[in-house]
């Protein structure tokens, strides 16, 4: 066998190795991506039937003011998921990391506990929780006997509720992962340096831990646009988000090519957003350097 053989075959066995997973994102990513472009800018007929006729009438409709409203509303509400869940989730995160390692593994454990349960579980028990009859009602009664019970369900701040606790762990462990790997010889550089806790805080751990904040944000921001079960239940139909809308394209209004035209500008955004997010992280590595 010459040399020349024996640099092409570990070629050809990577990709052998690397078929599979070829295959299945053709399958289950790049076919069903393509479908849905091809639907954006096809017609419907009168009983909802796909017409295969070019059109752009879709996307003028994605336009309409409504639509723009809902947009705006959507990445409102995930925007300010993504707020709360990075304000919840950093400290929780910094402790975990920086926790001994007898303690890391079971802090960890406690923030993986929700996936343990099925999402819609999760979600009826904080309906229980929030409802006119339920136990935050239930509890304020037992200390203040005379108040009137509040309404929480069914209200924007019971779907931002749903949000940061659907999405939580999502900004929790990509935080972890970096602050993980900080060097502890450079906070106490910092420190020996004259610098006081803010500033090391600012100067220092944020910079080296910003790759993690910028992948949970990735992580968090985008499925927060376009979740619609939270919305639903939570919300009860009174807070409408851009997935709500499409999901009653495709399954009420009948109207796949319209809801395929949401779909496609929903995943510009997603590709603006993951395009934010790696220019943020190229320039940060080229601050450090």
């Amino acid at each position: 066998m010459t040399p020349a053989t024996d640099r092409r075959t570990p070629r050809w066995r990577a990709r052998l190795l690397l078929a599979p997973m070829v295959a299945w994102l053709v399958l289950f990513v790049v076919a069903p991506t393509a479908i849905l472009f091809v639907y954006s800018f096809c017609e419907r007929d009168e009983v909802g039937r796909v017409v295969f006729s070019f059109t752009l009438e879709n996307y003028r409709r994605v336009a309409d003011p409504v639509y723009l409203r809902i947009f705006n509303r959507s990445i409102g509400y995930a925007g300010l998921t993504t707020l709360i869940c990075i304000g919840v989730g950093y400290p929780v995160a910094y402790c975990i990391g920086r926790a001994r390692e007898a303690w890391r593994q079971r802090l960890l454990l406690l923030v993986m506990v929700p996936f343990w349960t099925s999402f819609l579980i999760r979600t009826y028990a904080w309906i229980t929780i929030l409802k006119q009859e339920g136990l935050l009602n239930g509890l304020v009664h037992q200390f203040a006997p005379g108040a009137a019970p509040f309404e929480l369900l069914y209200t924007p701040t019971a779907v931002v509720i749903g949000l940061v606790y659907a999405y939580l762990p999502f900004m929790i462990l990509p935080i972890y992962g970096s602050v993980e790997k900080l060097d502890g010889a450079l906070i106490e550089a910092a420190y020996d340096l004259g610098a006081g806790p803010l500033r090391v805080f600012s100067s220092v751990i944020i910079p080296l831990t910003l790759p993690g904040i910028a992948a949970g944000t990735l992580l968090v921001f985008v499925p927060a646009v376009g979740m619609f079960a939270i919305t639903d239940l939570m919300g009860g139909a009174r807070v409408p988000l851009i997935g709500n809308v499409i999901q009653n394209q495709f399954l009420q209004a009948r109207d796949w090519p319209f809801g395929a035209a949401l779909g496609a500008v929903f995943m510009g955004l997603f590709a603006v957003t993951y395009w934010l997010m790696l220019r943020l992280g190229a320039r940060e590595e080229e601050t450090a350097a």
